[in-house]
């Protein structure tokens, strides 16, 4: 499957690491697997240990995100994500055990991506500034399958300037701007009839100068013959689905836009002096919302499309239901 990478986490210091495909996801699953989203570096979930362990196996969280010190955008979610499935009936006391606190009030709640992810997002975007903190207090807490928490977390993170992307499919272009002043309007192609964009907010989820992206590793085609075959290692590339969505520079699609009109594999094409400017604007955390393709709107768990479900959705999900950040 395309390039990749891979951890362990064990015990005390847990990092995160996307385990999806290096390409294009035209051809990829509707659903992230494991919904387990790379954040930028490599984060990891700070603990303190317990001075008593309680009777059972531990539970322990795998990955925190955003990492402890970073600064993100205004539609990143807090993402937690347990070794162990978390019982329906242990989740609202889990929640509760997962204080998040801001310097400015903002309300949002949790939400269950399956049984051993949980995101909190807040209701509308973070205000640009603010300052975040999770405490995952999860010492004595039961997972309502036999295991007991033996540590306590904690992350504080930034919500940097607002940098949005909008993407018009039809239209083949992409407007940056930033705390909602324009800055520039790029020219685009997205997907192809054949392997059509996702829809919809994806924030971004890591960025990197090149990454290595087969055809095979998306289950488009794994055959040299195919014209849909490709095996590149292509510049500028910023994350958006763990399906494998990008926006980047293509060289089978060197100038992109309406007069071109070259569809990808579903991924969004820039030109490379163009890709290389916006790979310098953006940061993990800032939407991307892709509108005018077929394909629908990304499931919120492919990658940090979290800003997907509407609120009513979203409270659908969460155990203990909206509440208010506390005072930082």
């Amino acid at each position: 499957m395309g390039r990749r990478k891979s951890s362990i986490w064990i015990a005390f210091v847990t990092g995160v690491t996307l385990m999806g495909a290096s390409a294009c996801g035209g051809g990829a699953s509707d659903t992230a697997s494991g919904g387990d989203p790379k954040a930028s570096g490599k984060p990891s979930a700070s603990d303190s240990p317990s001075p008593t362990k309680p009777a059972g196996p531990p539970m322990l969280l795998e990955t925190i995100t955003p990492q402890t010190g970073t600064t993100v955008g205004v539609a990143m979610p807090i993402s937690v994500i347990f070794t162990n499935p978390v019982a329906a009936k242990a989740r609202a006391t889990v929640e509760k055990h997962m204080k998040v606190s801001a310097s400015r009030s903002v309300v949002g709640a949790w939400h269950w991506m399956g049984d051993r992810r949980a995101d909190w997002r807040p209701k509308a975007y973070w205000p640009s500034g603010t300052t975040v903190k999770i405490d995952a207090e999860m010492t004595g807490v039961s997972n309502g399958n036999g295991r007991y928490g033996v540590h306590n977390y904690t992350h504080t993170f930034k919500i940097g300037d607002d940098v949005r992307a909008d993407v018009s499919v039809t239209g083949h272009t992409m407007k940056v701007t930033r705390n909602g002043a324009p800055v520039r309007t790029l020219s685009i192609n997205a997907g192809s009839a054949e392997y059509p964009t996702w829809d919809g907010t994806m924030a971004v989820i890591d960025k990197e100068e090149k990454v290595h992206m087969t055809s095979c590793s998306v289950g488009i085609s794994c055959d040299k013959g195919s014209p849909n075959y490709y095996d590149l290692t292509l510049p500028w590339d910023i994350h958006l689905t763990q399906s494998g969505t990008y926006v980047h520079y293509s060289t089978g699609d060197p100038n992109p836009g309406s007069g071109s009109a070259r569809g990808s594999h579903g991924c969004v094409h820039l030109s490379l002096p163009d890709a290389k400017w916006f790979y310098g604007q953006v940061k993990q955390g800032d939407p991307i919302t892709i509108t005018g393709s077929p394909r629908g709107k990304a499931p919120a768990d492919n990658g940090y499309a979290d800003f997907n479900l509407g609120w009513d959705q979203w409270l659908e999900g969460s155990a203990s239901g909206e509440g208010t950040t506390a005072t930082l």
